[in-house]
């Protein structure tokens, strides 16, 4: 239908507004628009809500399962699946929402391909936490045939979601999403940062423990909230929930401040449970702050930083333990001048996570143990999860101790080494199998131009799935810029970060 105006007389005050309104960001179709879905957006939603009921109904089967007389180590279970099936009903209404409004791009990077693919991998693997953790109790009966629907349908609509790379490129006028002010920008890189609270142990700040300031921050917040953590050790698990959004924190080091945890699977924790620091809550960022779990080696999985924070970030963080260390359980996540330590697949998840300039140390741990650096998860080809390193170094307490790149946790595990340096703790195969011929045909593991007497690839494995990129244009796909679409989020931050392959 055509609109019929007056016409009216062309202003200098008419030439402004329509001068302002050219130079406002334009949203460009190509990965905005509805074209990335091989369905009829009204098929899509329908489907998406048919999961939500489907959750809903475990849900509701679940919650009877919360008396005081039950085993801890069942409560605990039952607790974070429970966490976990409303982290995914918000996820879906995130999906449904993004497709019923695909221009809007409050809290995502506006690549509505990317975005509904990566809340749908994160469904996807919440019913796979669940799994492991009700493995062997009562109630996995009742729910499991629910849970495993679950993650069929999310498959079903992870495959009616065309993937990034047959769609056009973002523009620049796609940079900033929303969700992060463009007077953030200097955080990360600032020398003094005005802080909303501050922590001290000694009583000189607004709270004494950092669980304390997080309660404080206010919900669902679309500016930065900033949490200033002075040098100390505070001995406390912290859970970000998933209501605190846009939350960082900062502290005077990772060497000066240290957030200390002893939870542990022995103990009766679950291993999704057991994180010291965990935060679900969107882009969140932290710099110059550590995150250990003291359990120690013996006590078997043992996380001292779990994350599913989409479009989150790690500065210049410490993350120390022993077996499962660092968990980016799911979403988008970056990681530049950490310092990672650990043992068995002391970097494991379902996430998609790029390290960048890190020092990746193998530890001690106990007699006739294997190190593995990573192990990820990722159960359908579908999913746009793995983990690539780039720029880091790969070393090892002790050369002696037999180590690893990584081992397939699930069928499509995907993890890629680039242009790192790595020592001779490195074993020349370079990785492990997690089950005999388990998975060695459907993962992809890569490297590319790395360095070191660990990276001679002579007697490196000859798997199906194992590729050594001799192209470019192969190791491209693991960059910042195209696997986490780091230029769509990441230059708003202030970290500093290399999109592609040379600096």
């Amino acid at each position: 239908m055509a609109l019929c105006l007056k016409k009216q007389p062309f202003t200098i005050a008419t030439f402004i507004f329509f001068f302002l309104l050219l130079s406002l960001p334009q949203f460009t179709a190509s990965p905005n628009d509805l074209s990335c879905l091989k369905v009829s957006p009204i098929n899509f939603t329908n489907s998406a809500e048919e999961v939500i009921t489907n959750i809903q109904q475990v849900t509701s089967i679940l919650s009877g399962f919360t008396n005081a007389f039950e085993q801890p180590r069942f409560l605990n279970a039952v607790s974070d699946c429970l966490d976990l099936l409303d982290m995914s009903a918000d996820q879906l209404d995130w999906i449904i929402s993004a497709t019923k409004n695909p221009r809007v791009k409050d809290n995502s990077t506006g690549n509505l391909s990317s975005d509904l693919r990566t809340w749908l991998s994160a469904v996807l693997v919440n019913q796979d936490t669940c799994i492991e953790g009700l493995q062997g109790t009562n109630v996995m009966g009742l729910v499991s045939t629910d849970l495993y629907g679950v993650m069929f349908l999310v498959m079903s609509l992870l495959d009616k979601v065309i993937p990034n790379e047959q769609l056009a490129t973002a523009t620049s006028s796609d940079q900033y999403p929303l969700w992060m002010k463009y007077e953030d920008m200097k955080l990360l890189q600032a020398n003094e940062t005005t802080a909303d609270s501050v922590v001290a142990a000694d009583g000189s700040g607004n709270y004494s423990k950092v669980m304390d300031a997080v309660n404080a921050a206010p919900e669902f917040n679309m500016k930065r909230y900033v949490i200033f953590v002075k040098k100390g050790v505070y001995v406390e698990n912290v859970d970000i929930k998933k209501k605190k959004w846009n939350i960082m924190i900062i502290g005077e080091g990772m060497d000066a401040t240290v957030i200390s945890g002893d939870w542990n699977r022995v103990d009766g924790r679950s291993t999704f449970g057991s994180a010291t620091f965990a935060v679900n809550g969107r882009g969140f960022i932290a710099r110059d702050i550590s995150f250990k779990n003291t359990a120690g080696p013996e006590k078997e999985q043992a996380v001292a930083l779990r994350s599913d924070s989409d479009l989150s970030v790690f500065y210049r963080c410490g993350i120390f333990g022993y077996q499962d260390s660092l968990y980016p359980h799911s979403m988008r996540q970056f990681y530049r001048e950490c310092t990672i330590a650990g043992t068995v697949d002391f970097i494991f998840g379902y996430g998609t996570a790029v390290f960048q300039n890190c020092q990746i140390i193998a530890k001690q741990g106990i007699a006739n143990q294997k190190n593995t650096v990573a192990a990820h998860g990722r159960m359908d080809p579908n999913q746009p999860t793995g983990f690539s390193f780039q720029f880091c170094n790969i070393s090892a307490e002790n050369d002696t101790v037999p180590t690893y790149l990584g081992r397939p946790w699930k069928n499509f595990s995907r993890t890629v080494f680039m242009q790192s340096h790595m020592s001779n703790a490195i074993r020349p195969e370079g990785w492990l199998e997690w089950n005999g011929s388990f998975a060695l045909d459907t993962l992809y593991y890569g490297e590319y131009m790395n360095s070191g007497p660990g990276a001679e690839l002579a007697n490196r494995v000859k798997w199906p799935g194992y590729h050594v990129f001799n192209d470019s244009s192969d190791a491209n796909k693991y960059t910042v810029a195209q696997f986490i679409e780091g230029g769509l989020w990441l230059s708003s931050t202030g970290v500093n970060y290399t999109a592609g392959l040379t600096v």
